[in-house]
């Protein structure tokens, strides 16, 4: 919308908004723009199941297990149904990734293969939902570079900063979609009396510096060294500095970042050194933490692993876990500075235990 005034809110719809972007690219086919749209109709579907979930039989355990070692709640199973089905037979996606599945989901004959590999976490925060907490879905965009006809798994594995588009759809007090395609971040309210998603956050921008931080303290025992001291440093009192920050962990992280992208803060999600063999971290790099990276690196936020930019790591494997620091820039910055002076190359495990 750059160069136009930016409409009133609750007028312009996601779809105005995103062909308007698509005008910029005289050479676009139109199957960028309809993959955004495919996944406001899924979100819009999921929306209307999140709101009756306590009406209908849909909370509660399915009585699988994930590929994570966790397990499947209904709704996790339904989104996840849902989105696939929508996607996976649209000829614009080439391959999928999600949370839910154990393997790459490849787009096979008679159907056709598009351009455009898909990441996407179906229902993050889904333990919640029957304490009525907001959870959301979580999305990764990257364009196929694979030379084959059908997607491969390299169109995934790709790194963060390739990324065409990323996005979240949070189911709330009310839903909403926030997305990126590098030209800003942008938030949609959905309305049901009229099922669009209307402009009500244009050009989001998260503060340089927040006031809050969310993690959760209860994995305090099994934290670096560098960690443990920036939150016993947030927490004293410098009032030119702005401390001590308030707590606020709601333990969904769509809901957690949207919080801390409107109104300033920092997001951890540090590695869990409660076993010394395992300690990259719980979020998944491609549909959590690298989307959530790229949406606030568009708003003037950071991300980071603690030691680098979450953009820059090259996923191994579709279910690769990382660490997450994310949030308002100096924020991330000042953590990373604590992890890079008590942590140095080794973290002291032995310490950590006594």
């Amino acid at each position: 919308m750059e160069g136009k005034s930016v409409p009133p809110k609750g007028t312009w719809t996601i779809e105005r908004h995103i062909m308007l972007q698509e005008k910029a690219h005289p050479d676009a086919s139109g199957d960028f723009t309809q993959l955004l749209m495919d996944i406001a109709l899924a979100g819009k579907i999921i929306s209307r199941e999140v709101n009756k979930a306590g009406l209908v039989e849909i909370l509660g355990l399915t009585g699988e297990t994930n590929v994570q070692g966790e397990q499947v709640q209904k709704l996790d199973d339904y989104a996840n149904h849902t989105i696939l089905s929508i996607l996976d037979r649209s000829g614009r996606v080439c391959i999928l990734g999600t949370e839910e599945n154990s393997e790459p989901i490849r787009i096979l004959p008679p159907y056709e293969a598009g351009n455009y590999a898909v990441s996407l976490d179906p229902l993050d925060g889904s333990s919640n939902i029957d304490a009525n907490v907001s959870v959301g879905t979580i999305f990764s965009i990257h364009r196929k570079v694979s030379k084959g006809p059908r997607g491969e798994d390299e169109d995934l594995l790709q790194k963060g900063n390739k990324q065409l588009a990323a996005g979240y759809i949070i189911y709330g007090s009310s839903t909403m979609m926030v997305y990126s395609t590098g030209n800003g971040v942008h938030g949609f309210t959905l309305d049901p009396s009229v099922g669009e998603f209307l402009l009500s956050h244009p050009d989001i921008r998260i503060p340089k510096r927040g006031s809050v931080y969310s993690v959760n303290e209860g994995n305090s025992l099994f934290w670096s060294k560098g960690i443990t001291e920036y939150i016993h440093y947030l927490k004293q009192r410098d009032e030119q500095s702005g401390r001590p920050y308030s707590s606020r962990y709601i333990g969904s992280l769509v809901s957690d970042f949207h919080r801390n992208l409107l109104h300033g803060g920092i997001f951890l999600y540090p590695a869990d050194f409660k076993d010394p063999n395992k300690t990259q971290g719980k979020l998944r790099l491609l549909y959590e933490a690298a989307p959530m990276a790229f949406i606030v690196e568009h708003a003037g936020g950071y991300a980071s692993d603690g030691r680098q930019n979450i953009l820059d790591i090259e996923a191994t494997e579709l279910h690769q876990r990382t660490p997450l620091i994310v949030g308002s820039y100096e924020d991330v910055k000042e953590c990373e500075k604590f992890i890079a002076e008590y942590d140095n190359d080794k973290l002291d495990v032995k310490e950590k235990k006594k």
